[in-house]
């Protein structure tokens, strides 16, 4: 008689309600919710039992048919980190015995694109849109990312402190950070400011919030300018290796940009070698005090 009170199966739509409320409580959202509908279109029907490891591999997205090209191994493993999610909060229910292995895909090292102030000048005069000229002078300005310039409202920005306020609920660590705002930077927010019409600081002119860029002015204003292999968060790069250059030290600079920890602003070390050079000077060596035994002597003896 066991089997009268077995459960019956779960579908798995119904763990996909848990995921998307789930998600619901964090700021990645958007993101969480197009893999929902991704997964939804893959396995809606399916008892949750019967999804095998092998199932999902054969169903990661491989191609963009936003930006027409194949997804990278970085993205995939989203892609397997939201469906493993699904299914992990279906095994915490008890629906599921256990959650099926996926093998995650090698991601290459983190790679540091930067362009130089005159690239980056010709980048911006090739843009077409005003608020798209906005938009990425203020990334190259402050090293925001898209996000926390597309959701910027103007009661976030302190004038007198020269800083503007990223919110918990925008900030990717989930912690809120002061953005400084240099003088460029603050001569554009105040051009912004006579002119606003809404809560946004960037805007389309509509009070809708901006949700991305224009992708279509950004890749034809870098093939005017004839700059390769460059994203929109490339700026942040290019923001960051410009201060390293500049001799800004990194634990500055992590403040600055609001990465979780200086391992992460280490990739961009290597742009600078004034710290160095610096202390290159603290080991010297005088092979002898007299006159007659000079350097080219010594250089002599030690290679005898």
């Amino acid at each position: 008689m066991a089997h009268l009170n077995k459960k019956p199966p779960k579908l798995f739509e119904e763990a996909l309600l848990l995921f998307v409320e789930d998600a619901k409580l964090k700021k990645d959202f958007d993101t969480n919710r197009r893999h929902a509908i991704y997964w939804r279109s893959v396995f809606s029907g399916w008892k949750l039992s019967d999804i095998t490891g092998e199932n999902i591999m054969d169903n990661l997205p491989t191609y963009s048919t936003t930006h027409k090209k194949a997804l990278s191994p970085s993205t995939k493993n989203r892609y397997r980190t939201s469906i493993l999610r699904v299914l992990s909060l279906a095994y915490k229910n008890g629906w599921i015995d256990r959650i099926p292995y996926v093998k995650k895909f090698v991601e290459p090292k983190v790679r540091v694109r930067w362009i130089t102030k005159e690239q980056a000048t010709t980048l911006i005069s090739n843009l077409n849109l005003a608020w798209m000229k906005n938009v990425c002078s203020f990334a190259l300005f402050t090293g925001a990312r898209m996000t926390e310039i597309l959701s910027m409202t103007w009661d976030k920005v302190d004038f007198d402190r020269s800083i503007a306020i990223v919110s918990n609920d925008v900030a990717k660590s989930g912690k809120a950070r002061a953005l400084p705002l240099n003088n460029t930077a603050l001569d554009l927010l105040q051009k912004l400011y006579q002119n606003r019409r809404n809560e946004f600081v960037f805007h389309r002119g509509t009070d809708k919030q901006i949700g991305r860029i224009d992708w279509h002015d950004f890749h034809q204003a870098l093939e005017k300018s004839n700059i390769q292999n460059f994203r929109f968060h490339d700026l942040r790069h290019t923001w960051a290796s410009w201060h390293v250059q500049a001799g800004t030290p990194l634990y500055t600079l992590k403040e600055m940009g609001g990465w979780e920890t200086l391992e992460m602003v280490k990739k961009y070390a290597h742009l600078n070698a004034d710290h160095m050079i610096e202390f290159a000077n603290n080991v010297t060596f005088t092979p002898h005090e007299d006159d007659d035994f000079s350097q080219e002597n010594f250089y002599n003896v030690v290679n005898y």
